[in-house]
């Protein structure tokens, strides 16, 4: 059907109206004008680029850099299959062929009767619960090839374009107020991504719909993502669990309209009480799975705010004090010392200063960021707000990738309630201090993971990676000192300041001090948050808490790191997992995403995923990068067909070697180290 042009401009005129036009805004601007049309139309470019006084080769550039944006209709639905290395330890290859075929339609191709679009996105952050699919808002896990199937055929019938919107978060108090009545029993039913992939929403439902005198609390999964969806029911001796409850089972669960206990058949008892949760050493997830997310009370009840209460007494340099006392290093990957990065922003010379915060977890078997976005997202506002007093930063943003579409949701409400508070805005607490959080949404690109990529895009730019020095700390955001660091390492902030650096320090081995939440995710008997001193040994982590592969077969390779991380044999599973421990047996622990695969996988299949993976995410700046991974991927394919393999092999090593001492950002200096993992470790499988 042709396009109404003079209509679409209509609507964009007054989409716009009053909207800002600073350069932060214009990635966000290119977003609603895609929720609003479905694609980003020649004349909206046009439009967009007249608003923001840029060229439409500008605008132009944004929207084919981004995966999320379009430039032309899809199909009606859009179902994106996770392809990442947790989901293929599980099967996502299986499931992507049978879609093909039940389909009849090539991935990132529409089906015939333009309805369907299909596509392979990396990664939904569900990683324990693979495979996972996206339909909509909504996240779908553990998916089978007939789940798929009625999955599909439900969003074509529905009424409705997008099948399993976001629900709305309803704290407990809501539900008190709504029935006019005291509620002295809780009942919890986790609301993150994960537990609502597989059908907790449903659960809440029918427990509601019971009529019971007893409060739903939407709380966060405590990480236990095995035993989802996980009902826990306030006791005098704690909470009671009751794992891998059904909506259909709720009936039965309250049984007469009775609450169960600890006797039920269904129960497993105290939650407290798992040793799987007991043996944990939880400071940055300690609230995690416990409080309403979105009540500022039960934050404060469980320890909310006594870092940045703290903070507020003394000088920035104390701040920073300790947390070079602490030994804090970077959790998102470089692992480099927080203390110094803030102390370099605190001592510029700039009236201008930001705290940025990489939301953009995008690698595979990474899911913390997530999770304790959704389950505790005051705790990284307090830490960003402290980070501000530290360096003397007055604004901060939040860059979270678009694959995550109920943490968006989540996060949105808390940074509402905190500014209505008074925690944020122009009188932090009642005091003279003024910090207030932005929150931008990424467009699909793995490379703004990288922080100055990230810079880029938040100035409204494509995702591509700047050359450093300038250091960002110098001349970050719009050219200003900038703090960026990710939800972990800022989220320990409070902790650290409420109890100080040395407590911290305490915790961990030689310079890997504190905790480390470790994701276990793919082929896993127990997948989830485990969140322990450094030190641990993989052995450990994978029998002890993983309880060992799912499908019960030998494990193969454990790569860690996420897909710029090294497949690692069983020889090297003892190694202390701590920063210098991993560096020196070519390994790297990144952001703690730990994926498991069993003895049926191709390790000749996951090297080749690894350069591809580079390949199709590089930001294109850098030879090295954009065009060393496509000729490894070329070569890799040659080795595995048998072609002139001594040849071959020699040169993909030259090329491992380009790619690391010449590459401009990690992306293209770490892809070769899985492959050469692969090489060293598991060659015959090459």
């Amino acid at each position: 059907m042709p396009v109404d042009v003079d209509h679409e401009l209509e609507v964009l005129q007054a989409l716009l109206d009053g909207s800002p036009t600073d350069a932060d805004y214009l990635l966000p601007v290119l977003q609603q004008v895609q929720q609003r049309f479905g694609y980003v139309s020649p004349a909206a470019i046009r439009f967009v680029a007249q608003a923001f006084n840029r060229s439409r080769a500008e605008v132009y550039g944004v929207v084919s850099f981004y995966g999320d944006l379009r430039e032309e209709p899809v199909g009606d639905v859009v179902v994106q299959l996770c392809m990442a290395e947790a989901c293929q330890a599980v099967g996502c290859r299986e499931l992507a062929r049978h879609a093909e075929s039940s389909l009849q339609v090539k991935l990132g191709e529409t089906t015939p009767d333009g309805r369907v679009q299909l596509e392979a996105v990396y990664c939904l952050g569900n990683c324990a619960l693979g495979p996972s699919v996206r339909l909509g808002g909504a996240v779908h896990g553990g998916v089978t090839a007939d789940r798929l199937d009625a999955l599909v055929h439900e969003a074509l019938t529905t009424a409705h374009r997008e099948a399993g919107t976001v629900t709305d978060l309803t704290d407990s108090s809501d539900i008190v107020a709504a029935r006019g009545m005291p509620c002295t029993v809780r009942v919890f039913v986790p609301n993150d991504t994960a537990a609502r992939s597989v059908g907790a929403d449903a659960v809440a439902a029918a427990i509601n719909a019971l009529g019971l005198d007893i409060a739903v609390v939407r709380n966060g999964s405590r990480g236990a993502y095995w035993l989802e969806p996980l009902v826990e029911i306030d006791t005098p001796q704690g909470r009671v669990g009751f794992a891998n409850i059904t909506a259909e089972q709720v009936t039965a669960l309250f049984a007469d309209r009775r609450l169960p206990n600890a006797d039920h058949s269904l129960s497993i008892g105290l939650v407290d009480d798992i040793p799987w949760l007991r043996d944990q050493h939880r400071i940055t997830f300690r609230r995690v799975g416990i409080i309403d997310p979105l009540s500022l009370s039960d934050y404060r009840a469980h320890g909310g705010w006594a870092g940045l209460e703290h903070a507020l007494t003394v000088t920035p340099q104390a701040i920073i004090d300790e947390v070079n006392a602490s030994g804090l290093r970077g959790r998102g990957g470089a692992a480099f010392p927080a203390g110094i990065k803030w102390q370099t922003v605190l001592n510029a010379e700039s009236a201008t200063k930001y705290i940025v915060c990489n939301a953009d977890e995008g690698d595979s078997g990474t899911f913390a960021d997530r999770l304790l976005m959704e389950a505790d997202p005051f705790q990284l506002v307090e830490g960003m707000i402290v980070a501000g007093l530290a360096v003397g930063a007055t604004r901060g943003f939040i860059y979270l990738r678009s694959e995550y579409p109920h943490t968006i949701h989540v996060m949105t409400r808390a940074l509402r309630i905190a500014r209505d508070a008074g925690v944020l805005g122009s009188r932090v607490m009642g005091t003279a201090n003024a910090f207030d959080i932005a929150l931008r949404v990424g467009g699909g690109a793995y490379i703004c993971g990288e922080e100055t990529a990230l810079l880029e895009s938040l100035e409204g730019k494509r995702g591509v990676v700047r050359a450093k020095p300038p250091l960002p700390a110098r001349s970050g955001l719009f050219g200003q000192p900038t703090v960026i660091n990710n939800v972990l390492t800022l989220a320990a902030v409070s902790a650290i300041v409420a109890h100080g650096g040395a407590h911290y320090a305490g915790f961990g081995v030689e310079r890997s001090t504190g905790t480390m939440p470790f994701q276990l995710g793919g082929n896993v008997m127990r997948g989830g948050i485990v969140e322990v001193p450094f030190g641990i040994t993989l052995t450990d982590l994978i029998t002890r808490f993983g309880g060992g592969s799912y499908s019960r077969r030998p494990i193969k390779a454990i790569q860690v790191g996420g897909p710029l991380g090294a497949y690692l044999p069983e020889s090297q599973w003892g190694t202390l997992l701590g920063y210098e421990h991993f560096a020196a047996i070519g390994a790297m622990l990144g952001h703690g995403g730990i994926v498991v695969f069993d003895d049926t996988v191709d390790m000749g299949a996951q090297a080749e995923f690894a350069m591809a993976f580079c390949a199709h995410e590089s930001c294109g700046k850098c030879t090295p990068c954009r065009i060393g991974s496509t000729r490894a991927v070329e070569v890799i394919g040659r080795i595995r067909r048998g072609e002139a393999k001594r040849k071959n092999w020699e040169l993909l090593d030259e090329l491992c070697e380009t790619m690391e001492l010449g590459s401009l950002c990690a992306l293209g200096g770490l892809a070769p180290m899985p492959v050469r993992s692969v090489m060293k470790h598991f060659a015959g499988d090459l």
